[in-house]
């Protein structure tokens, strides 16, 4: 049984940095895609970054140059550490993940949240200006 705990969010002023960890467990995929998402109140869930086995990033064109997505595959966790944060920023963040047959090339990997069939309950992020 998949699952991924999400740690590290909190209240921040524009311009400081979080970073969001995602412990994941129970996850036998050898190539697979991992993700950050956000769902802020009265909004869609949107895909802020993915990263795939291979190391292959997929960034949201608002975050780009500010958040890094990483994994440590020793300790089985996914990091999102977010920098200059903004108050646009604020949302509920959620890890997810995909496994992938292990035949699969992956160029990027999709920032659709359907497209992730494991989640993790989630960490609030709030960033006042």
């Amino acid at each position: 049984q998949v699952q991924l705990v999400e740690s590290g969010g909190g209240s921040v002023q524009s311009g400081g940095s979080l970073r969001l960890s995602c412990a994941a467990s129970g996850y036998t995929y050898s190539t697979y895609c991992m993700g950050w998402f956000r769902q802020a109140p009265g909004k869609e869930r949107e895909g802020v970054a993915t990263i795939s086995s291979d190391g292959i990033t997929n960034y949201a064109d608002s975050v780009k140059g500010r958040f890094t997505i990483s994994q440590d595959n020793a300790k089985n966790t996914l990091y999102l550490q977010m920098n200059s944060l903004k108050p646009e920023d604020t949302a509920m963040y959620y890890c997810a993940a995909e496994g992938l047959p292990s035949h699969t090339i992956v160029v990027a990997c999709s920032r659709r949240a359907y497209e992730y069939n494991y989640w993790g309950q989630g960490t609030q992020v709030t960033v006042s200006s």
